[in-house]
């Protein structure tokens, strides 16, 4: 791969990683509730979800996927459900602060729920197969240039979600009273239920 080549993918990387999704949700979310330390696992289980994703696309997977209506639709409708739970599930958590042992258990599930909000969006790996083979170069070694992009793609959408984690935690001092946490659980719960009912409502 090229260095313009990488660039370019760069920069459609940094644009992908920076829209607005469920992932950047779920890391604001944390962030803010928890701080980034617990932000961190939940960003880590979306980079797994990613690098998953990528070997779905690299072995063929994919492009069956995109092609069959029943497969996208499974998938989408467990995406869109998983994303809908964590919403009504989210409006309806406790307005005040987590005892030890609450923090805890929530800090074990994160890595789980990055994994799972990544994981069930079919229309990723969809994207995915239109865009990858786009900056391969048939010509040289392909698996150097698999794991260029997906280097590529984990560090910028790791970087950026850290950004989102971290500037969300900077605001958790100023929101720690229960009327405020009420409202934070409120907005993030119908941010999640948003996305997964227009995952639900979308289409190839």
């Amino acid at each position: 791969m090229s260095w313009n080549m990488w660039l370019a993918f760069l920069a459609a990387a940094v644009v992908i990683a920076v829209s607005p999704g469920p992932g950047a949700v779920l890391s604001m979310a944390t962030g803010l509730r928890h701080g980034y330390a617990v932000a961190l696992r939940a960003i880590l289980g979306l980079q797994t979800a990613l690098l998953i994703q990528l070997a779905i696309v690299v072995l063929g997977l994919g492009a069956v996927l995109a092609a069959s209506a029943t497969a996208f639709l499974a998938v989408k409708i467990a995406g869109a459900a998983y994303l809908i739970w964590l919403g009504v599930r989210k409006w309806r958590a406790p307005a005040e602060l987590l005892d030890d042992g609450a923090e805890a258990r929530e800090a074990r599930g994160m890595f789980l729920q990055g994994l799972l909000v990544n994981l069930t969006n079919p229309k990723a790996i969809v994207f995915m197969v239109a865009l990858v083979p786009q900056f391969i170069d048939p010509q040289l070694p392909q698996w150097p240039q698999f794991f260029i992009i997906a280097a590529t793609m984990v560090g910028t959408d790791m970087v950026v979600m850290s950004c989102y984690a971290l500037l969300a935690g900077r605001c958790r001092r100023w929101l720690s009273s229960p009327r405020m946490m009420k409202a934070q659980n409120r907005v993030f719960g119908g941010m999640f239920v948003a996305a997964g009912s227009l995952l639900a409502a979308s289409s190839r």
